[in-house]
């Protein structure tokens, strides 16, 4: 499928930390040029925050809710790579909540979602590259060869000419403080400074709490988000009996910090509670899921698209350098491989 476009002398070996879309389109395009990649994922699967949660009857996401294609190339590198039928049009209306509580909608345009559930699109990327999983990089090592990686058990697990880090800031910049990269380190302390934590807890009701919209940004001292999960396509019951309705309920990120060490029995409590003084609903909650995210989302602050720096063969993207949204971090690796690919690393 990929086409060797540069000479065999000018092949590096690169190393990607991180298997979300930031990494996976990385991955995918510095492979496309020729070179030897391989990309370390410390969970057991490839994704970020394009997750999702088995539940009866199906999955609910928990991540990311959907994703715009404002730029004309992302559509077109889904298709080729993830395939027509890993993602599809979400339809239906959304509203956000002003600060006198009314509902208003959303401006109009396509929102897309991973089919069956949002992991969909990166299981279907990351069969194209070459990702170890459960493996947390710890260290980069210089030498006269480039970069040796070790991981969190002191086992080293490869030499590299570049490292590529596609993890959130926090994590970023831990790793490049570890690896006596103080200065590299520092630059990301805004960025740190500026990722927000989210609750996230999915409830299956008997009945639809809420027919009128589909998805809600919402004005509340609990609830940033809320959405119809099942409303989205592929997300229908695989029990044809089953009427019930998933809701994904996200906490706003003042709550969240209020409530990051609560149990998550606490916190689906809580949040149902807050989604029933929210809508006005006595829908019995039958069953539910709930997951924390302690770097959700970026707001704020510089979009400088990626960071390279050249010197020491090191690069970073991920959607937090490129406005937060799911489509940055397409945007940001791309922008990131034309730069490191500009020429081999000299040494």
């Amino acid at each position: 499928m990929f086409n060797q476009t540069i000479s065999e002398n000018d092949i590096r070996r690169i190393a990607i930390v991180g298997s979300g879309l930031a990494g996976l389109t990385t991955a995918i395009k510095l492979k496309k040029k020729g070179h030897d990649v391989t990309v370390f994922e410390k969970s057991r699967g490839p994704g970020g925050r394009l997750a999702a949660k088995r539940v009866a009857g199906g999955s609910a996401d928990v991540g990311a809710q959907y994703f715009t294609a404002r730029n004309p190339d992302f559509l077109p590198f889904l298709t080729e790579y993830a395939g027509k039928n890993s993602f599809g049009t979400w339809k239906g209306h959304l509203a956000f909540q002003n600060k006198q509580g009314q509902w208003q909608g959303f401006p109009e345009e396509p929102r897309y979602v991973g089919t069956p559930r949002m992991t969909a699109i990166s299981r279907a990327l990351a069969a194209h590259v070459n990702v170890v999983a459960e493996t947390r990089i710890e260290q980069l090592v210089r030498n006269r060869d480039g970069w040796l990686l070790s991981d969190t058990g002191g086992e080293q697990v490869g030499q590299f000419d570049q490292v590529i880090i596609t993890a959130p800031p926090a994590q970023a910049r831990d790793l490049l403080a570890q690896s006596n990269l103080p200065e590299l380190a520092a630059q990301l302390d805004d960025a740190v400074s500026r990722v927000l934590p989210c609750w996230a807890v999915a409830v299956r009701f008997e009945e639809n709490p809420w027919p009128r919209h589909l998805g809600m940004r919402c004005d509340h001292p609990a609830l940033y988000w809320v959405a119809n999960n099942s409303s989205k396509p592929g997300r229908e019951s695989a029990n044809s009996e089953d009427k019930g309705v998933w809701w994904v309920l996200h906490a706003n990120a003042d709550w969240t910090e209020q409530n990051v060490d609560a149990t998550p029995e606490q916190v689906t409590a809580d949040l149902t509670a807050a989604f029933r003084e929210l809508t006005g609903s006595d829908a019995k909650a039958t069953d539910s899921v709930a997951h924390r995210w302690l770097y959700a989302r970026s707001e704020g602050g510089a979009n400088p698209g990626h960071l390279w720096f050249e010197e020491q063969g090191i690069g970073l993207a991920g959607d937090w350098l490129c406005g937060g949204r799911v489509e940055g971090a397409f945007d940001s690796a791309s922008g990131l491989v034309s730069a490191c690919s500009a020429k081999p690393v000299s040494r």
